[in-house]
């Protein structure tokens, strides 16, 4: 009885960490500077918080029909992570050649959704461990403990970027253009493992 009504910290500080790991508030803020850079300092913040809606939006729709969501659609786990891994490695070739630097590109697509909200925030990564947190859970007080874990994450994640457009006013242009490049580093060894790991799980299932 108690589990059913208790709030669980053991479940909430699992997942929290884990979503912590995999979301990685501190290696998003300098792609999520890089995606931003050129743009007034209230179009950036909107786009933190839209950024966090939509990953938060995904991640909920994926908690409460995750399974079925894939199962209708006849989509695995390792191809939802080759496919996302595709997707980042694109934007990532686009951070280091600089064409993120053009402003056609910059100013008339909304970074907040696309890469940035889904798939470098709300990640196969992070859907499945929501997925299997939400499965795993007991009673009323693990829902609870699994739903505060992520709505707690995803303020972590807003505070982060929010804040971190305090380094664009230090770094100044030429600092952009070093952080735009070392995000796009860090954005293609994310997305080569992200599809390393999506292959070994075909390999090791069939």
């Amino acid at each position: 009885m108690q589990g059913i009504t208790v709030f669980d910290f053991a479940v909430f500080g699992s997942l929290f960490l884990t979503l912590f790991v995999i979301m990685d508030p501190p290696g998003i803020t300098p792609i999520f500077l890089a995606l931003t850079s050129g743009r007034p300092a209230k179009v950036q913040r909107r786009m933190a918080w839209q950024a966090v809606c939509v990953a938060f939006g995904v991640i909920a729709t994926f908690g409460i029909c995750g399974q079925q969501i894939l199962d209708y659609l006849h989509v695995s786990v390792p191809a939802l992570m080759i496919a996302g891994g595709l997707l980042l490695l694109l934007i990532a070739l686009d951070l280091l050649t600089g064409k993120t630097d053009e402003p056609k590109q910059t100013k008339d697509v909304n970074v907040a959704l696309v890469p940035l909200g889904m798939p470098l925030l709300a990640g196969p990564g992070a859907i499945v461990s929501v997925i299997l947190a939400v499965q795993k859970a007991e009673g009323f007080g693990g829902q609870l403990s699994v739903w505060t874990a992520i709505a707690a994450m995803h303020v972590v994640l807003w505070l982060t970027m929010r804040y971190s457009l305090v380094i664009i006013r230090i770094i100044k242009d030429g600092g952009v253009v070093l952080v735009t490049r070392l995000a796009g580093m860090m954005l293609s060894a994310i997305a080569v493992q992200q599809i390393i790991n999506g292959v070994l799980q075909v390999v090791h299932g069939a």
